[in-house]
């Protein structure tokens, strides 16, 4: 924990990007993986004016915009084995997929969901086989979307697998599949509830192996802890829990930590929100990203028995930072917000500026276990496309 403190606390503004709209605000931050050489490291954006844009992250400059979006952006994500391929959905009921390398501007796939999805979460498996995005509560329903992920030279169309429908009764507001184990999923709703599926499992009653009520609307999972067997969410109105997964056959309390509001927990620095997670592997600690309107970054730690503010960042940001994304690789930060402003952080920098193939059983066999959503009140009757098993 302290290197991580010490390291937090020497970073500096190295680079500092502005949008050409100064009323352009910075959503989601997601980085393309390590390459051998860093400065080949993309950095993608989702911004409040639906554009997604593409940076280098060592020269901050912008490659590529893609801003083709009829509908509000919901995140990106890059592929895990592939730093050429970029994911991301919308509020049209659509997951599109782009080619960073491809110099226009049109997607290379494109994951269609039922009539009537309003795409607001989604997340891609670790092996990069299926794709889940979490929809806006429709009537009474809300739906978790999966298809097969990997691209296809027949169609750039791709119809769904199939849905979840019974789990959420609220907008799914958060989709993360476990670092490690593909077959896994973790969904956050408004509705209160935390759940982890096991799409392996042949029905989605059986595929819910876990649910943990947060008492609140969810703003944001995650997992955490050795081997990943915890998860941690928070609030849409800043308060914070943590659950061990481990301890769900066991006699022990599941529960490691909830605070109903951490600005009234954490009073050593001034938390006006909550921006994220991050759990660092290496001290297997948890840590919470909050921040001030005026634009301060403090970093928190978390035990179960107290949360401490170990460090603030400041004099970057001018307002609200929305993201986050920290580089473990070379211990950077980029953050980004409603100042208009991507910035780089790195360790004793000053600032520089002016103003092997996974099985492919998986996919397929999904098909057979997700449900297909056909309801007489409402128009989804399209039905999924097979998939022939591998």
């Amino acid at each position: 924990m302290e290197r991580l403190e010490e390291q937090f606390s020497d970073l500096h503004v190295a680079k500092r990007s502005a949008m050409k709209d100064n009323i352009t605000y910075i959503l989601d931050i997601d980085v393309s993986s390590p390459a051998e050489a860093q400065n080949n490291q993309t950095v993608a954006i989702l911004c409040s004016d639906k554009s997604i844009r593409l940076y280098n992250k060592e020269t901050m400059t912008c490659l590529q915009e893609y801003n083709a979006h009829p509908g509000v952006l919901s995140g990106v994500r890059f592929s895990h084995s592939n730093n050429n391929l970029l994911f991301s959905a919308c509020s049209d009921g659509t997951v599109k997929l782009w080619d960073v390398r491809a110099s226009g501007s049109e997607a290379v796939q494109i994951f269609n969901g039922y009539p009537s999805n309003v795409f607001i979460s989604f997340d891609i498996s670790c092996n990069d086989l299926v794709v889940c995005a979490g929809t806006e509560k429709v009537e009474e329903d809300s739906f978790l979307v999966f298809w097969d992920a990997r691209c296809s030279s027949d169609s750039n169309s791709r119809e769904p697998l199939g849905v979840y429908s019974e789990s959420h009764n609220d907008d799914i507001t958060q989709v993360r599949f476990h670092p490690t184990k593909p077959g896994l999923v973790a969904t956050g709703s408004t509705d209160g509830l935390v759940n982890v599926f096991d799409v392996g499992k042949d029905n989605e009653d059986d595929a819910l192996s876990s649910t943990c009520n947060s008492d609140s609307s969810v703003n944001v999972i995650g997992w955490a802890g050795k081997d990943y067997n915890q998860i941690y969410c928070l609030t849409h109105d800043e308060g914070f829990c943590w659950w061990d997964l481990a301890q769900v056959e066991t006699d022990e309390p599941i529960t490691l930590c909830k605070v109903e509001d951490m600005r009234e927990k954490v009073t050593s620095c001034s938390i006006d929100y909550l921006i994220g997670g991050l759990y660092h592997d290496k001290t297997d600690s948890l840590f919470l990203v909050a921040g001030s309107h005026t634009g301060n970054i403090h970093l928190l730690s978390c035990e179960s028995d107290k949360l401490t503010c170990l460090k603030s960042l400041q004099g970057g940001h001018s307002a609200t930072v929305r993201s986050f994304y920290w580089c473990v690789d070379d211990n950077s930060l980029l953050t980004g917000g409603e100042d208009a402003q991507l910035l780089l952080w790195k360790l004793k920098s000053k600032d520089l500026s002016p103003g092997k193939k996974d099985s492919m059983k998986m996919a397929s066999s999904l098909q057979q276990r997700v449900r297909v959503h056909n309801s007489n009140s409402k128009s989804y009757s399209t039905k999924p496309k097979k998939i022939t098993d591998f």
